[in-house]
């Protein structure tokens, strides 16, 4: 990227000044006079803006001479669970009956003080009410599978009938008797090179993958739970380790297609338009206009464009890939700097004598010079 003082420039160094945290993923900031390059969320004192040059990410400052900044460690990916923490929520996930004390925890090296302060940020519990939230879950899904409610709380680690029936209904809503004609959303939170998104799954297969500062997510979280008659509870299920570990090789550019499968309940029309979304090549894009004709409604345009801000399975429902007739970028629930990052990785593991088809819209030459 160049440094003079361009308006991308200075967007860029209104961000770093900020600390905005909408912008993480969209540029690495390289300070002359230090040698370290930062994440746009550092605390660190900040430069003049002639001292500072912006890079798309951390190789590009690497290369041109800049070190890590120990701060913010952009070489790290924003929100990044700690080894120490996801060893312990193996080993919860794989025992999700246990109660780890704080005499426990200590055990493993870890200060429950810490630990609380880390799931409050990150999970919005403590760790304690995040460990309950797991047991009660597969609680859930054991009186689901028929059985007893005395033997399933004594199984989940509780010493009192009494106080299960009342942790379990404070959760769920209703009595474990009266648990069979409701269902579980199972919740878990993934990092990315974005940020940290957070998926929900169902037997059927994912029903949300969001970022975790998606404006629209709690309303898209009330509608599942109505949708499904469900209560969402952090917890495992068969389809996450898959999800991850694809979009892993995603975002390392290795895959282009998802198998993991998807559940995504919405009206008819929805759901035609999110099926759409999936046949878009990847490295192309399509203007609102071509969705709308590909499913013979042109003249449904802006009810294409509705249903696309409705679809609740980033990436793997692939609406950042439609863009206005002009080629500019339009309406991303993620934002409008995480739909040109992803188009960009498309764009750069796309080999050059990839062809579009003929309904695709080019890409802006703005995008494209962010592109090279």
């Amino acid at each position: 990227m160049s440094n003079d003082l361009s308006a991308r420039h200075q967007e860029y160094y209104q961000a770093l000044v900020d600390k905005n945290g909408a912008y993480e993923g969209s540029f690495i900031a390289a300070v002359k006079t230090t040698g370290i390059f930062c994440r746009p969320t550092c605390t660190a004192r900040k430069p003049k803006p002639e001292n500072v040059e912006f890079f798309a990410g951390a190789r590009e400052a690497l290369l041109h001479g800049y070190r890590a900044c120990k701060v913010c460690t952009p070489l790290e990916k924003p929100g990044e669970t700690p080894t120490h923490i996801q060893d312990l929520l193996r080993d919860l996930h794989a025992a999700p009956a246990s109660r780890l004390t704080d005499a426990q925890l200590r055990a493993r090296g870890l200060e429950p003080a810490t630990l609380r302060r880390w799931f409050l940020k990150n999970h919005g519990l403590t760790f304690q009410a995040y460990q309950r939230m797991v047991r009660l879950n597969g609680a859930f899904k054991r009186i689901q599978r028929g059985e007893s409610v005395t033997g399933t709380a004594y199984e989940a680690g509780y010493e009192s009938l009494s106080g299960f029936q009342d942790s379990f209904k404070a959760v769920f809503g209703v009595a474990p008797s009266n648990s069979r004609q409701q269902g579980v959303i199972d919740l878990t939170r993934l990092e990315t090179p974005l940020g940290p998104m957070l998926a929900c799954a169902v037997p059927q297969g994912i029903c949300l993958l969001e970022f975790a500062d998606r404006k629209m997510l709690e309303t898209e979280l009330k509608y599942l739970t109505r949708r499904l008659n469900a209560a969402i509870v952090p917890g495992p299920n068969p389809h996450f380790e898959l999800l991850q570990q694809q979009l892993n090789e995603y975002f390392r550019g290795h895959r282009r297609e998802f198998s993991v499968p998807l559940f995504a309940p919405g009206t008819p029309f929805q759901q035609a338009v999110w099926r759409a979304l999936q046949t878009i090549p990847y490295g192309s894009v399509r203007s609102y206009q071509q969705q709308a004709a590909s499913l013979l409604q042109p003249g449904a345009q802006r009810a294409v464009a509705t249903a696309n801000g409705l679809n609740r399975i980033s990436i793997l429902v692939p609406c950042h890939r439609v863009v206005a007739s002009n080629g500019q970028l339009a309406g991303y629930g993620g934002g409008l700097w995480r739909k040109q990052w992803l188009l960009n990785l498309e764009a750069q593991h796309t080999p050059r004598h990839h062809s579009l088809a003929s309904d695709m819209v080019p890409v802006s030459a703005e995008l494209k010079s962010s592109v090279s």
